[in-house]
């Protein structure tokens, strides 16, 4: 199962970061003077090999896939634990002379956990396989542990001081945002039909008539409509509106369609031409 390109990159530049960041952990637990900074930095140099070695098996070897995180828990602490507030922080200033003191080494460990957890969590975003993922946050999550048990270190030495601001423009500042108030849907409720608009209606045919006379057009219609037959002529299938009304419809049944002769009783057609010597109706 091939990886995909995307992930391949990506993977890619956490192991190069990796190997970077074994390197450095094993220098710095060398010079490093504090006993506990010392053994800290050397179970964090523990915990990079073995992920380092995770996502490689995994890259040789899709069978040798570790989806859970091993060797690091949770760090234990409180606020109240945490030293709030500036007092007399020391003077930091670049050192080109090449040597480094506890104080340069453990911020550089901090520094490197805090940006391998996010470049490892941007990455695990970018991977298809579910494999390479979880390896990916897990090495994140570590790396995040790690950097707050760094920062506890410091903030104990009084080398990582936190500043803080008043209470009251904390609390102001913060309180802006509410809680979600649900609020119970309204109920739907069907909008009135306009007074000046009047329905349609529709006839045996499918024609449609529209009642626009008000309550004696659609009575004239209705009458109209009961007095039709099945064979009922093409006048009596116009809209009342614009065609015949009903008292025109009624006449039109007498008289003679499309300018022939009807029949009388007793006599044979005749022409519709008077003149040609036929009988006048």
């Amino acid at each position: 199962m091939p990886f995909g390109a995307h992930e391949t990159m990506e993977v890619h530049e956490i192991l190069n970061e990796k190997v970077n960041q074994i390197n450095h952990f094993a220098w710095y637990a060398r010079q490093a003077q504090n006993p506990q900074l010392r053994q800290m930095i050397e179970r964090h140099l523990q915990s990079a090999v073995e992920f380092y070695d995770q996502i490689v098996s995994y890259t040789h070897d899709y069978n040798h896939a570790q989806p859970q995180m091993q060797g690091v828990g949770m760090v234990s602490d409180t606020v109240e634990q945490i030293k709030y507030g500036l007092h007399n922080p020391a003077r930091l200033s670049p050192q080109t002379g090449g040597g480094m003191k506890d104080t340069d080494i453990a911020s550089a460990v901090l520094l490197c956990h805090k940006n391998s957890a996010k470049n490892a969590m941007t990455a695990s975003l970018e991977c298809a396989d579910p494999n390479v993922r979880q390896l990916l946050m897990n090495t994140a999550n570590a790396c995040a542990i790690q950097a707050y048990e760094v920062f506890q270190l410091m903030n104990e030495q009084g080398q990582y001081q936190v500043p803080t601001m008043s209470e009251h423009t904390a609390k102001t500042f913060l309180h802006t945002f509410q809680p979600v108030q649900e609020a119970p849907e309204a109920p739907y409720v069907q909008p009135a039909m306009s007074q000046t608009s009047s329905p349609s209606y529709e006839n045996s045919n499918q024609r449609s008539y529209p009642a626009a006379g008000g309550q004696a057009a659609s009575a004239a219609y209705r009458g109209m409509n009961s007095g039709m037959g099945q064979g009922a002529p093409s006048a009596f299938q116009q809209p009342i509106s614009g065609g015949y009304s009903p008292a025109q419809a009624s006449q039109a049944g007498n008289q003679p369609m499309g300018g022939g002769s009807r029949m009388n009783s007793g006599n044979s057609f005749s022409s519709s031409n008077p003149t040609q010597g036929g009988m006048r109706h």
